[in-house]
């Protein structure tokens, strides 16, 4: 038996999740932004649509029409059921993010939509970095502080393991400037998206930690305007559940034209 802990304490992201402010939730802004972009561009009305989030109240004034869905492991959908299902800034918290993903394109119709916005990449790479320095330098080991973020074609690939056809991720990034490390701390916490990792150090931190993470921060990442940089990515996932009507690729050997043709350019064969 695996005794070992989840990434994500769910519990604890509840109860961080419960003292969210609405007017922190700048990121969910630029996620909602970046959802009605790719819709937008999509000539089709959908008329089944599902949110699956963290933050059912932001989302549901901008689909207010769509099945409101708790990220939960498992999920509230009914099989085929939507055309559209969105994955809002939730997937980074997921313990199964392939069975999350899974579980969408179970719930969609044949050539049905589905995206996902979630912060991955470089997002807090500053913070991360600083206070892996300053736990090391203090205590001698460390502790899990900010949820790993996967990379943009990490996840890409996972589109493709949870069988969604015409697989698409594009990035969008942010930089953000804080008074200090504090401010940062308040502002993440505000949106609902403090330490909520399954291993992480339950006891008090000790303030010459911070006090030190914060000296190092404001040496290594300064800001224009203000003491700290802060940078944010949020990575859009796009896919479609297979369909006959989609594109196929055709079958290796079956083209009808060669290349050196299209190009108007002679063929030289490689040496044996």
């Amino acid at each position: 038996m695996n005794d070992s802990p989840n990434l994500c304490d769910r519990r604890a992201l509840l109860r961080h999740r419960k003292r969210t402010r609405r007017d922190a939730l700048f990121l969910h802004e630029v996620a909602a932004d970046e959802v009605q972009d790719r819709l937008s561009m999509v000539k089709r009305e959908f008329k089944s649509r599902a949110i699956v989030t963290g933050h059912p109240d932001f989302w549901s004034e901008l689909f207010n029409d769509a099945n409101i869905v708790a990220d939960d492991d498992i999920l509230q959908l009914e099989e085929g059921a939507h055309d559209l299902v969105v994955h809002a800034m939730a997937l980074h918290w997921a313990n199964d993010p392939v069975g999350q993903l899974i579980q969408c394109r179970r719930a969609l119709k044949p050539d049905g939509l589905f995206l996902a916005v979630l912060p991955s990449g470089q997002t807090l790479n500053e913070l991360r970095s600083v206070l892996t320095e300053a736990e090391v330098s203090i205590r001698g080991g460390l502790s899990p502080r900010v949820m790993p973020m996967a990379d943009i074609r990490d996840l890409g690939g996972l589109l493709q393991r949870a069988g969604f056809a015409l697989p698409v991720a594009d990035l969008t990034p942010l930089a953000v400037e804080y008074d200090d490390l504090l401010a940062l701390g308040r502002d993440l916490r505000a949106m609902g998206e403090g330490n909520a990792l399954g291993g992480r150090q339950r006891s008090l931190t000790r303030r010459d930690l911070f006090a030190l993470a914060h000296q190092i921060y404001a040496q290594r990442f300064p800001g224009d305007q203000k003491a700290l940089r802060a940078t944010f990515e949020l990575v859009t996932l796009t896919g479609w559940a297979p369909a006959s009507s989609q594109p196929q690729p055709l079958r290796p050997g079956s083209a009808q034209a060669r290349l050196a043709d299209a190009l108007k350019t002679d063929e030289t064969r490689l040496p044996d």
